[in-house]
């Protein structure tokens, strides 16, 4: 449904193009300092307006509707608002009839007998990850002595140039988005995502295993198509000689640790004492510019989609900060639950 999580629960609410979404979470603590101005900082690295992302711009502006007095978190449910002002619904008119390849508009209709709000993609849009970085920000904040840092390591199929990592798009990326915006199509990309300061033992076998849940919160995010953990999908590629971690002492804490990271710092669904590391990879835009063959639900015949609107050529570009938060959010709910 829309709620995720045990004793730390977020719920998210709205729809692409409605007055507002938001989200509440519950099971926060009382006391821990929080303003608007604490999601500035992760709300500005989701926004669009750099190359290959969408012309709309929204404020962002968030609201703390609840759960805070003074600066400071009360301990009750907490509620954050974020008003839509710049849509353009007109553009989704056509959908509803001829649905969108890759989309939801048409599972959407059939699943809610046509009753769902199609504008914008409607519930099933990325705008609803705006609520989740802001609950990934206040769970961030529940589990401080952990550092969480995603950034894009492939764009359209091709890896980051090693050296480069100053936060700056390759020039090799630049072009091969030019490229796409001129053709009127999109490109996928691949995230990393690395963990530090994970205790060894945090987790659950099983059903509720690290990966597991990590893999559930991360699958929420729209356009996820896949995710891997330590050597990922090259391990069955690989003999046990080499995939395997020997153990060893840390030769700064003296506790026991893998020498080295295969696993992505899990084993049996418990961390390890290593980073946990995993990579997540993103579909290319469904909305593109170029001709389409999609089907005429009325007429019952297929036809020609040129899909108009603001899109991104490259909606992955803005989801480090969305793998940060899901992470956040598993996390602070594990060690909610210590």
């Amino acid at each position: 449904m829309n709620s995720f999580g045990r004793k730390f629960r977020v719920s998210l609410f709205g729809e692409s193009h409605g007055e507002m979404l938001g989200v509440t979470l519950d099971g926060v603590p009382s006391g821990l300092p929080l303003s608007p101005a604490d999601l500035t900082e992760d709300l500005l690295r989701r926004k669009s307006g750099a190359m290959g992302t969408t012309a709309r711009l929204e404020a962002d502006e968030p609201q703390l509707v609840s759960g805070t007095f003074q600066g400071h978190t009360t301990g009750s449910p907490l509620t954050i608002l974020f008003t839509n002002r710049n849509v353009k619904s007109q553009d989704y008119d056509l959908f509803t009839a001829v649905p969108r390849p890759g989309h939801a508009d048409f599972t959407a209709h059939i699943k809610w007998a046509g009753f769902n709000d199609p504008r914008g993609g409607g519930h099933f849009s990325g705008r609803l990850t705006l609520p989740i970085v802001a609950a990934g920000v206040v769970a961030k904040k529940m589990i401080p002595d952990l550092c969480i840092h995603a950034e894009i390591s492939e764009l359209g199929g091709i890896p980051r140039p090693k050296g480069q990592d100053d936060g700056r798009p390759p020039e090799c990326w630049k072009k091969k988005l030019e490229e796409a915006l001129r053709e009127q199509d999109s490109l996928g990309a691949v995230v990393s995502c690395k963990v530090t300061g994970l205790q060894a033992g945090l987790g659950e076998p099983f059903f509720d295993s690290m990966e597991s849940l990590i893999s559930h919160a991360i699958f929420s995010i729209p356009g996820v198509r896949g995710i891997e953990f330590g050597d990922g999908f090259a391990a069955a590629r690989m003999k046990g000689s080499e995939h395997n971690d020997p153990w060893s002492t840390d030769a700064e804490t003296g506790q026991p640790v893998p020498m080295k990271n295969g696993a992505g710092g899990i084993n049996g669904g418990l961390s390890n004492g290593n980073p946990l590391v995993f990579r997540v990879a993103f579909k290319p835009t469904s909305s593109i510019g170029q001709a389409q063959q999609t089907l005429n639900l009325e007429t019952g015949r297929q036809q020609e989609l040129k899909i108009k609107g603001r899109h991104d050529a490259c909606f992955a570009l803005r989801t480090p900060v969305i793998v940060e938060a899901m992470a956040a959010i598993v996390l602070a709910d594990f060690m909610s639950l210590k």
